[in-house]
């Protein structure tokens, strides 16, 4: 078990700590999911690594690649008193597993009268990075945003994994737990304070403040948001970012406040525009804000098509900073 303490840490490091001081706190946290135990790898990118020697295979199962199977075994053990946090290893496989999740996991409070919880985490990984190709790298939020009784979870940042991934196993209702391949790749060390009170789920960040329009966003593309807004600072446009973290419930009090101050809006997300989730935030902005804001919300997201396995053409695909202040300059220009 690692002390709690204030360390400079990697996303990864952020999830394995959050799993590590779990599974210490309580012996109901179990871990289910393929190559999880160490002997196996410790998980596709190694995020479970020294979980099984510390609690045991008991408490860290490695799986067959039955993401049917993995996520069923994890709802019984949910609603028998368990903990678990199933890790469905690429986001595209949750489609495997649609039924259990969207059908079952979702939807037992409700069927049971509130007597059943299914305090479940589904860890996955999601989006595109590194030649995955189409079917190892789709980011399917809105795909699941519109499942009653399922919370949808994407940090950007690895005290942010931490924290909400300690949050998600404490709670009583099934959350989906996005977490972006890129973040593992190549994001940023900073510091985890693990001892600081705990990140609520459905609660937004203020990354940058800005006077001149609002841009929301979440997980990956968070950074290029910050990026993009980085380079349009020299232009004199002062850009606020808007971190959503959680995707369902998302903060509506904390965007509606920031795009009244502001007067502009752009929705930005690494997934494409049509049926987005940025349609629902847009949407919702313009029906309490109506005749208030300068123009109309703008949304930027990634091309519509299947993610492309060749370098040259994932970054052709892939929404980046480029289109996000093209987007901000078309909404500041309103």
């Amino acid at each position: 078990m690692t002390t709690k303490q204030t360390r400079k840490a990697s996303f990864r490091d952020g999830v394995n700590l959050a799993l590590d001081e779990a599974m210490a706190a309580d012996p109901r946290v179990i871990v289910f999911g393929e190559d999880v135990a160490d002997g196996e790898g410790g998980g596709v990118l190694t995020v479970t690594q020294g979980l099984s020697t510390t609690y045991g295979t008991k408490r860290v199962r490695s799986t067959p690649i039955a993401e049917q199977a993995i996520l069923g075994a994890a709802i019984g053990a949910a609603v028998a008193g368990g903990r678990p946090v199933a890790e469905i290893m690429l986001n595209n496989f949750l489609r495997v597993a649609a039924d259990q999740l969207a059908n079952h996991a979702a939807k037992l409070r409700y069927m049971s009268g509130g007597q059943t919880t299914v305090p479940l985490t589904v860890r996955s990984i999601c989006g595109a990075a590194g030649g995955f190709g189409a079917q190892h790298s789709e980011f399917l939020d809105a795909d699941y945003a519109h499942v009653a009784g399922l919370k949808i979870i994407a940090p950007s940042t690895p005290s942010d994994a931490y924290h909400l991934l300690r949050s998600c196993i404490e709670d009583e209702d099934p959350c989906l737990f996005l977490e972006h391949l890129k973040l593992y790749f190549g994001g940023a060390k900073e510091r985890i304070d693990t001892s600081a009170e705990r990140v609520p789920i459905g609660k937004a960040r203020v990354a940058r403040s800005g006077r001149d329009v609002t841009v929301v966003t979440y997980s990956q593309t968070v950074h290029e948001v910050l990026a993009a807004a980085g380079t349009l600072a020299a232009e004199g446009i002062d850009v606020e970012v808007i971190d959503l973290r959680t995707i369902v419930p998302w903060d509506e009090t904390a965007v509606l406040e920031s795009a009244a101050r502001t007067k502009r809006v752009v929705v930005a997300h690494e997934t494409a525009v049509p049926f987005g989730v940025g349609a629902e935030i847009s949407s919702r902005i313009h029906e309490e804000l109506f005749g208030e804001l300068a123009g109309p919300v703008r949304r930027v997201g990634s091309a519509h098509v299947p993610v492309p396995f060749a370098a040259g053409l994932e970054a052709a695909y892939l929404v980046g900073a480029p289109e996000i202040e093209s987007a901000i300059r078309a909404a500041v220009a309103a």
